[in-house]
């Protein structure tokens, strides 16, 4: 503030305190840019922090001091929210790179469809049924055997996708199984104890880790039940059941952790909701977390 000719030094510093309270007095509350609409996408400072600029208290000290722009219009009030596909951000005049959005699809894959992202012989690709609108570079989480059908989670969040899938981690999977023949209760308990199966890696066997299976419904030719794994080898109920001399006949995988299968037909997928997503990811950082505890 420029100096104030012909006023003693104790109305000049009254005269500082009186700017600063105006300037504080204005500082919350909304002034006249275009990014009030909460439906534009999220608050700016959290696509400042998550583009790497500050953290998130930071860039909001930075917007207030009209440090931001957004398509050219300084924005210096919160709340604002922004486009980080279709806006240009500028903080301290650099651009800020356009993040990219996690995506957590739940797709119910048909039989018939494969798993992985690249298949030589050219059949339909789960992520082939997947045409979402921003075009995002998906990966299964886990995978399901042509054969089968039922829930299979594709994102492009790696970090998640590994914690879901690693046996370490030990977020189950759940199946509804239906085997030719009667499968007994000393069968089942067996299974559920854990059985040696070849390794293709060692050239030996090992046992499976224990599981759980609930007979839903049993009679002379066929068995329906609910099986549930916390490990994933490659095609591991129907070579467990094969030793058993039960072949399946039908298999669906129905929940990933507290993640169900509902609301899709097969072939039809949909974004995870907040709330999926929030107990999937409680689940897949809660074996982590005992641990790191443990060791304390």
């Amino acid at each position: 503030m420029p100096r104030s000719q012909g006023l003693s030094s104790e109305s000049q510093a009254n005269l500082a305190n009186l700017f600063r309270m105006v300037r504080m007095s204005t500082r919350g509350k909304k002034q006249g840019h275009g990014y009030g609409d909460k439906r534009r996408g999220p608050r700016l400072q959290k696509v400042l922090a998550d583009a790497g600029v500050a953290s998130r208290r930071a860039c909001e000290s930075l917007i207030e001091s009209g440090m931001v722009t957004v398509n050219g219009e300084v924005v210096e009030t919160l709340p604002a929210w922004v486009d980080p596909e279709g806006d240009r951000i500028v903080a301290e005049g650099r651009v800020v790179g356009k993040t990219r959005r996690n995506i957590y699809v739940m797709l119910f894959k048909p039989r018939g469809t494969v798993s992985t992202n690249s298949d030589p012989e050219g059949r339909c690709r789960a992520i082939d049924l997947v045409l979402h609108p921003s075009r995002p570079r998906l990966y299964p989480v886990g995978r399901l055997d042509v054969e089968s059908s039922g829930l299979l989670l594709l994102t492009n969040d790696g970090e998640l996708a590994n914690r879901l899938t690693h046996p370490r981690y030990g977020v189950h999977k759940g199946y509804q199984v239906t085997v030719g023949g009667r499968l007994s209760d000393e069968d089942v308990e067996r299974l559920e104890r854990g059985i040696f199966l070849p390794d293709k890696r060692s050239g030996g066997a090992s046992r499976t880790n224990r599981s759980k299976l609930d007979v839903i419904k049993r009679d002379r030719d066929r068995t329906l039940l609910y099986m549930e794994l916390r490990e994933g080898r490659n095609r591991q109920i129907r070579r467990m059941m094969a030793q058993f001399g039960f072949p399946v006949k039908k298999l669906r995988r129905v929940r990933m952790g507290p993640l169900a299968l509902k609301g899709l037909a097969p072939g039809e997928w949909r974004e995870l909701s907040s709330g999926e997503l929030s107990s999937l990811r409680r689940a897949a950082y809660r074996i982590r977390d005992k641990a790191a505890s443990s060791k304390a």
